[in-house]
């Protein structure tokens, strides 16, 4: 087949000074800005039993946890709940129990301690606003030491604890101004403590125990 050139082709595609926009000629397309989805619909989701969170309006599904994930989790939260029932310090919260941090941010953390303090911010619902203290046993690395990091320290979270099952160590991060530095490692050995419950002493061997 003899190939079309000249006339015919600037008939198509017709040249035009620099700037100029002709009949013809290709335009950039215009990038829809993607919906973010909000705490209502958050809550028309099907109860179905997928463990479901809200970061920055996207949906983050969390696979459902091992059973060391499940005892380190379980043990943390009866040593919080003792120590603050002890001491009328607060009240702590396991997942799933939504923490509405706001209209485009629900999660679901492990462990979400709330002082008495700041009781004002748990409804019959849910928590509403950021906890004293939020714990996370790792599932998902880049979700708990990224996402959910930096949502936690711009949404003014004081203390996050990352406890990792697999390296044996708890990451504590502490916010300064908006942002976490450089978390504190805390290994076997070694006692966890907390500035939401200063009197708070954890043996991290006996909670990484198998």
């Amino acid at each position: 087949m003899k190939a079309v050139v000249g006339p015919a082709l600037t008939a198509i595609f017709p040249t035009a000074p620099f700037g100029e926009k002709r009949v013809g000629s290709i335009q950039p397309m215009a990038v829809q800005p993607r919906t973010k989805l909000t705490y209502e619909d958050y809550t028309s989701f099907p109860d179905d039993g997928i463990r479901r969170e809200l970061i920055e309006g996207e949906v983050q599904v969390t696979p459902s946890p091992v059973t060391r994930h499940q005892r380190i989790a379980l043990r943390l939260a009866r040593l919080l709940a003792d120590h603050a029932d002890e001491h009328h310090a607060g009240e702590v919260f396991i997942a799933p129990y939504d923490v509405v941090l706001s209209r485009h941010d629900v999660v679901q953390p492990d462990i979400a301690f709330v002082a008495a303090a700041h009781a004002h911010i748990v409804t019959e619902a849910n928590v509403q606003g950021p906890p004293s203290l939020v714990v996370e046993v790792v599932s998902d690395p880049r979700t708990d030491r990224v996402r959910k990091r930096d949502l936690y320290a711009r949404h003014g979270v004081p203390e996050y604890w990352v406890v990792d099952p697999d390296a044996d160590r708890v990451e504590v991060y502490r916010l300064r101004a908006s942002s976490y530095p450089k978390p504190s490692i805390v290994e076997p050995g070694e006692v966890l403590t907390s500035m939401s419950l200063p009197l708070l002493r954890v043996d991290v061997a006996a909670l990484l125990a198998r």
